[in-house]
């Protein structure tokens, strides 16, 4: 931000973007789909980095792109159809949306180690602050809030 005084210019440090973040994108379902999700997820998060000056650790850098993972895969496997990834940030947050086709919701399972797979929903809400799963007149749509910083 700029002020200016009696004529004279003064920087007063950086400024902040009014709106988060954001961006979307969408996958046909054909393989490498959820590796190219993913590559869009960090291409994010460095986006995040430079424009909200937000502090982005490798813990959560890796929880993120976990997260979105996770999402992606299972609109993958269980929607008849494309699926969306929506992302949004700002230097407190990033919030993973992925809208898919398929009107069932997810289910959570209880943990169970000896269990193969079906981990996916207990991984998202170990790292997600806040988990919303709502149906859309299209299908579902599952949001989930990765919280910056300190945890």
């Amino acid at each position: 931000m700029i002020e200016h005084l009696d004529g004279a210019v003064i920087p007063t440090g950086f400024d902040v973007p009014v709106e988060p973040l954001r961006r979307a994108a969408h996958y046909s379902g054909e393989p490498g789909s959820i590796a190219e999700a993913r590559s869009f997820a960090a291409a994010f998060l460095d986006q995040l980095r430079t424009e909200w000056c937000a502090t982005v650790d490798d813990r959560t850098e890796h929880g993120v792109l976990l997260v979105v993972s996770e999402l992606v895969t299972n609109a993958d496997r269980h929607s008849n159809g494309p699926y969306i990834l929506e992302l949004e940030g700002t230097d407190t947050a990033i919030v993973v949306v992925v809208y898919d086709s398929s009107a069932a919701l997810p289910r959570r399972f209880p943990r169970d180690p000896e269990r193969v797979g079906r981990h996916g929903l207990e991984i998202v809400h170990a790292l997600a602050a806040d988990i919303a799963v709502e149906r859309v007149p299209v299908g579902k749509r599952v949001r989930a809030v990765v919280p910056l910083g300190e945890q």
